[in-house]
């Protein structure tokens, strides 16, 4: 056991939930105060942090005594803003949903925000702690030789409801290969252990949303697409993301290939999502399959079903908190996923917006030049 860590929530929406249920479960962690401004939100936060006391801004948040640590999980749109009132007012280690920013006016502000902010910042990329992620990133670089080709795949259900319907708008998201895609594009950083120097990308709305209506708007997200990133190195990865395809086994698809061989991590989607007169839920995998001698090699990676029902990314979420409270409590020197990755991950995802729009191959250095 280690010092007592209290967090300061900012957002308990659906997102909210899932990270309260994965600190109740942690061990000398509670939530001390939390921000949200749904009451029926705010009311279920209550029930897997009941003595937090609830408060009406972010202001009022910071005022709260003993708190060791903030985290933001409130409407993309809100979060630089939010960072930045931190900085001014009291700048504690923080945790922070992505994307880090929406738009490319955010840009300079994150910049400026990242040079001056003393406190540590980890950008919450929970794609990387899933357990048969985790495996593949360990074993990649040994099972292909050195990844020259990385493809992941993401068929999953469309975006849910959220609290006053926020995310069916590009300007509230950032936009789906924002919003929803940055994580793989963090991953891709990760794998390919280089920086991406462009982008090129093919994607629209064909099935989602295209009958629904929030105040005579249409949402305007896409909901599939195809992305090319090259990197620095010569090497390159593909995205392909479709999210009419939830009756699929497997949401995450994900290989890499090298000059030995191959290796791919195989995930499920939420478990309550699972029909339930298919029987038990499939079981994540990693696949290892050298060139010579010729595999395949299979295993199975559980996740223990108390992290795994404590919400809907693989346990990974449980896992990230694992790690923000050994850096706030001083155990680790830096965050896993500082803010130069979230700004990247971010960055890639208007690459492929941008490419998508104008039917061009995209450099980033376009997007760092705004």
């Amino acid at each position: 056991m280690g010092q007592h860590v209290r967090y300061g929530l900012i957002g308990c929406g659906m997102m909210g939930q899932e990270h309260l249920r994965n600190i109740a479960l942690l061990p000398d962690t509670s939530v001390g105060a939390i921000f949200e401004p749904d009451a029926g939100m705010a009311a279920q936060a209550l029930v897997f942090a009941p003595n937090a006391a609830l408060v009406d801004s972010v202001e009022a948040l910071l005022e709260v005594e003993d708190l060791d640590c903030i985290l933001i999980v409130s409407p993309n749109f809100r979060h630089v803003e939010q960072l930045e009132t931190l900085a001014q007012k009291r700048p504690l280690p923080v945790l922070v949903e992505k994307p880090l920013f929406t738009e490319p006016q955010h840009i300079p502000r994150m910049e400026a925000f990242a040079q001056s902010y003393p406190a540590p910042v980890w950008v919450a990329m929970e794609y990387r702690y899933m357990p048969p992620i985790a495996a593949f990133l360990s074993e990649a670089e040994v099972a292909t030789g050195g990844v020259k080709m990385l493809t992941i795949r993401e068929h999953r259900f469309p975006f849910l409801p959220k609290v006053g319907d926020w995310n069916r708008f590009n300007r509230d998201t950032g936009g789906t290969f924002v919003e929803k895609c940055c994580h793989f594009f963090d991953l891709m950083r990760l794998v390919m252990r280089s920086e991406p120097v462009r982008v090129m990308a093919s994607g629209g709305q064909d099935v989602n949303h295209l009958d629904e209506s929030y105040d005579g708007e249409t949402p305007d997200i896409f909901d599939n697409g195809y992305v090319i990133v090259d990197f620095a190195s010569g090497t390159r990865a593909v995205l392909e993301l479709c999210m009419f395809a939830e009756g699929a086994r497997y949401q995450e698809e994900v290989s890499a290939v090298g000059p030995n061989g191959k290796i791919e991590a195989l995930v499920p989607g939420p478990g309550r999502f699972w029909p339930p007169h298919l029987g038990d839920a499939p079981v994540p995998q990693v696949i290892v399959s050298p060139r010579h001698p010729k595999g395949p090699f299979v295993r199975e990676v559980p996740v223990d079903p108390t992290i795994l029902d404590a919400g809907d990314h693989n346990g990974s979420t449980f896992y990230q908190h694992q790690g923000f409270v050994d850096l706030v409590r001083g155990n680790r020197d830096a965050p896993e996923v500082g803010l130069r990755d979230g700004m990247m991950s971010v960055l890639m995802g208007m690459a492929a917006q941008r490419s998508m729009l104008e039917h061009r191959a995209v450099r980033i250095d376009e997007m760092t030049a705004l």
